[in-house]
């Protein structure tokens, strides 16, 4: 005798889709972790699991392509609690930046050492799937590339662009011992030239990954940098995170879209994100480049923080990030280009920073406090609140959250709510207006810049491949995440 033709079945949910404007009405029928049919009335006769979705929309989970595991708190931990937060936020799969040097695990040394321990730390920890995105800090790494493409499936790797000579959190440090690479190597444009040229060549190496093998970049001018925080420290008369956003001005960002640009031109590397693109300079830099050179497959990427605060309204200090959040001209800008396509995916750039490790002796002292904060918690709802306000698709959301990433990185079997890729969903109730309290969240991180702001939409239950790991707003069970091997196949 046959079984059920499901293990679950999600039912009356408005299926939001990256092809189309607006959600359609019908069940999800999941079999094996995966998606096996959607439509109206499926059969749910002896199905062990029935949700009633209650006409909620049913989004792909969110795969939030820039997150932070580790960098502040040690790795092991933050998987399980981030993950947790992330589940929050409607995210099923997090991808998570990694690197040698200071912060993470603290050393240095080759990938073929370092990758492992990584791997080790977040093995059974994480309620949410994830991979790793690499830095090739030294001329080692770079040859290691090959290697970390076939025996890791690691297919994207990253540059910050300003750690040669400028400080993580504002002032200038001393890099040798922060970046820990060999005395005699530098951390500059040439080595930017040569990473370049390594993932070109695995690209090269790997024809049937080429389009899957990217390189992202955090781009600021150092020197700008240098030069605006000596300005802005001296005349005193801004404080907070205007202050900041002075100290890293907006042209920094583009000078260094540019200059990225042209070696990615002079390399042959075609596959270039520029990432959390934090205003109009920013993002009118990307677009000229793009007309400039035509032949490199750019992609932009902004974060939900640039999108949902600014110097005014972020609550405090705690909103201090890199590159900075800018006034809201620039907010209303980043949502132009969000509505017209110019943006590729949103992520949130989700970097626990605990309390006591933020800020400085004078909390009140911007330069004095460390750069980043989470906000993966609230990656859909604050995306489907302001895309509602605003008259953004939904199915935009959709490709901005999830299947644009999942596209570029290789994710195959993510992103998309179609028969045949895993049963990710998350059910997002568009009639619920909510105030954000960092005390809700499942981070560890005790504030947030986004405190007070009020969102109209909730992520209420998510399925990481047909096991509901939240539900009514609630982590439950095991972590059940996975290390995702790239590329990732659909059935």
């Amino acid at each position: 005798m046959n079984g059920p033709a499901f293990d679950l079945v999600v039912r009356d949910v408005l299926v939001v889709s990256h092809e189309r404007d607006e959600p359609v009405a019908g069940d999800i029928g999941v079999k094996d972790g995966k998606i096996a049919a959607i439509g109206p009335n499926l059969d749910v006769t002896g199905v062990p699991e029935v949700v009633d979705g209650g006409g909620r929309l049913a989004f792909p989970g969110a795969v939030d392509a820039h997150q932070h595991w580790g960098i502040y708190n040690p790795l092991s931990d933050d998987t399980v609690s981030e993950s947790r937060a992330s589940a929050q936020g409607g995210v099923t799969t997090a991808l998570t930046y990694m690197r040698t040097g200071q912060y993470y695990l603290n050393k240095g040394g080759p990938y073929a050492d370092f990758f492992p321990e990584v791997l080790a730390a977040a093995e059974g920890r994480a309620h949410v799937d994830y991979a790793f995105h690499l830095a090739p800090m030294s001329k080692g790494h770079i040859a290691e590339i090959p290697e970390l493409v076939e025996r890791f499936g690691v297919t994207s790797f990253k540059i910050f662009m300003f750690y040669g000579s400028h400080g993580l959190h504002g002032r200038s440090a001393d890099q040798s011992s922060f970046l820990m690479i060999p005395q005699d190597e530098r951390y500059d444009y040439a080595h930017f030239e040569f990473v370049m040229r390594g993932v070109q060549a695995a690209r090269e190496k790997f024809p049937h990954l080429a389009d899957e093998i990217s390189l992202s970049l955090h781009c600021e001018t150092a020197e700008i940098m240098t030069a605006y925080t000596r300005l802005v420290e001296e005349a005193g008369d801004l404080s907070g995170l205007a202050a900041y956003s002075a100290s890293r001005p907006a042209h920094s960002e583009g000078l260094a879209v540019s200059i990225a640009s042209y070696l990615a031109h002079e390399t042959g590397l075609p596959t270039i994100n520029l990432l959390h693109l934090s205003g109009f300079k920013a993002v009118d830099a990307a677009v000229r480049m793009a007309k400039a050179f035509p032949h490199i497959d750019f992609r932009r990427e902004v974060t939900v923080g640039h999108l949902l605060a600014d110097i005014t309204t972020a609550s405090g200090i705690g909103g201090k990030v890199n590159p900075p959040l800018r006034d809201r001209e620039d907010v209303e800008a980043l949502w132009s280009y969000v509505a017209d396509g110019t943006i590729d995916w949103v992520v949130s750039d989700h970097a626990c920073c605990r309390d006591e490790a933020k800020f400085g002796a004078d909390r009140d002292d911007v330069f004095l406090a460390k750069s980043g904060f989470g906000g993966a918690e609230y990656l859909l709802p604050g995306m489907v609140t302001e895309a509602r306000k605003r008259g953004v698709p939904l199915g935009r959301v959709a490709a901005l959250t999830a299947a644009n990433p999942a596209a570029r990185y290789g994710l195959r079997a993510k992103g998309v709510l179609e028969p045949g890729r895993d049963a990710d969903i998350a059910l997002v109730d568009p009639n619920v207006t909510w105030t954000v309290r960092a005390e809700d969240s499942e981070s560890t991180q005790e504030y947030t810049p986004f405190e007070g702001f009020e969102l109209t939409a909730k992520v209420t239950d998510t399925f990481l491949r047909g096991t509901r790991v939240l539900h009514n707003g609630s982590v439950t069970g095991p972590p059940t995440g996975r290390f995702l091997t790239r590329p990732y196949p659909a059935a």
